[in-house]
């Protein structure tokens, strides 16, 4: 029997290079939904909401495929930080967030409605970055612009070298999707990975 479809409900190059490096081939399908926060709606809540809301909309049109969704929703002190958009917001961004605390909520959900199976899970990885220089911001502003990456760096490059201490149970779910979950969900619907 052949290998169900993987689709990836997301334009987002960095999640399927990270689904790439678990041997998932997915074919990238956006959906066009309304990402505005609710009022009163927590971090976590709108993660969640938002991956399950991509997750449907992919899987309504698709449903023998297996899709994946996934949204990240970075806080500062209780107040949502999004894509910096522009150099001038990235180095903004970073110089507010330079010697406190983020939080990040990575919602992932995986559906497979042709089997019945839908399944989802939150991460929350605590970043505390290290207090930094107008100059140090400006270098690495310069060296890796991450204007698409919620809190304006990429953990995985050189945006590493921002912080003084990450903590999460899953250390791929700040790069976009949390593959320890992912890599359960796949195998529960059905998905051969080693």
């Amino acid at each position: 029997m052949p290998a169900p479809t993987v689709i990836l409900a997301s334009g987002s190059r960095y999640r399927l290079a990270q689904l790439e490096t678990i041997g998932v081939r997915a074919h990238p399908i956006p959906p066009d939904i309304d990402e505005t926060p609710r009022a009163g709606e927590d971090p976590a809540e709108l993660a969640l909401r938002l991956a399950a809301t991509k997750a449907a909309e992919v899987a309504r049109r698709h449903p023998a495929a297996i899709v994946i969704a996934a949204d990240q929703v970075a806080s500062l002190d209780g107040k949502l930080r999004g894509k910096p958009g522009s150099a001038f917001a990235q180095a903004s961004q970073l110089g507010e967030c330079a010697g406190r605390e983020l939080c990040f909520h990575t919602a992932v959900v995986v559906q497979r409605d042709g089997a019945g199976f839908k399944g989802q899970h939150v991460d929350r990885t605590l970043a505390r970055m290290r207090d930094l220089t107008a100059a140090e911001i400006a270098r690495y502003v310069e060296r890796e612009p991450a204007i698409d990456c919620a809190g304006g760096f990429k953990v995985e490059g050189l945006g590493i070298t921002l912080f003084d201490e990450i903590e999460s149970r899953d250390p791929s779910a700040l790069v976009g999707l949390p593959l320890i979950a992912v890599a359960r969900m796949l195998r529960a619907c059905g998905l051969d990975l080693p």
